[in-house]
């Protein structure tokens, strides 16, 4: 049976936990080739090792929490979801709301570990793309056809980390600014109400 859309998007969003920064980086630092490929052979690595594990859904989704705070750049994935108004946010605010914001994630895409046991995900190849890297890697889940995905890297933040993920066409950066957009507009623009949300939502 052919892998859905949905289905396909749920299995990347454990890596990505949706989506990244809301522009490009402005420099690549030293970030290189090899770097870039590194990271995400390693964050696969993490990955794999998970979904193999055995253990209980709780405890692999505090696990993928673990390795997207490893891996992703946390702080430009949840400011890219938010959007401008995160440039409005008080030091306190912005603080809580991206530590609200990384467990939404974890807690969103964790639980969907069960769907993929038995699944494997391989790094192909990388290369530059303007100012970050772009890691191909193939998904193959258990009894259907293996799909292509794409992660960007780079080292604005000081370190190198991913801020986006892309499959089929599909940036999970704007499908999660998307979520997060909504769940504002239902607070009526109140950041204070979205982190009480976010705390409980996933």
């Amino acid at each position: 049976m052919p892998i859905s859309k949905l289905s396909r998007r749920n299995f990347v969003a454990l890596f990505a936990a949706a989506g990244a920064a809301a522009t490009l980086p402005s420099s690549a630092f030293a970030l290189n080739d090899a770097q870039a490929k590194a990271l995400i052979d390693k964050a696969v690595a993490d990955i794999n090792k998970v979904i193999s594990s055995g253990k209980s859904l709780s405890r692999m989704t505090k696990d993928f929490e673990k390795i997207f705070v490893k891996y992703g750049d946390v702080s430009i994935i949840a400011r890219s979801a938010l959007g401008p108004d995160a440039r409005s946010l008080s030091k306190s605010q912005l603080n809580s709301y991206t530590k609200a914001f990384q467990g939404y994630i974890s807690r969103k895409y964790g639980k969907r570990f069960n769907e993929f046991v038995g699944g494997k995900v391989e790094v192909t190849g990388s290369r530059k793309v303007k100012s970050f890297y772009e890691v191909n890697a193939k998904v193959t889940l258990r009894g259907q056809a293996p799909f292509q995905v794409a992660f960007l890297v780079s080292d604005k933040s000081g370190k190198d980390k991913f801020f986006d993920l892309i499959i089929e066409g599909i940036s999970l950066r704007l499908s999660e600014k998307a979520e997060i957009g909504a769940m504002l507009d239902r607070r009526k623009g109140d950041i204070n109400g979205l982190i009480q949300d976010l705390k409980s939502a996933g």
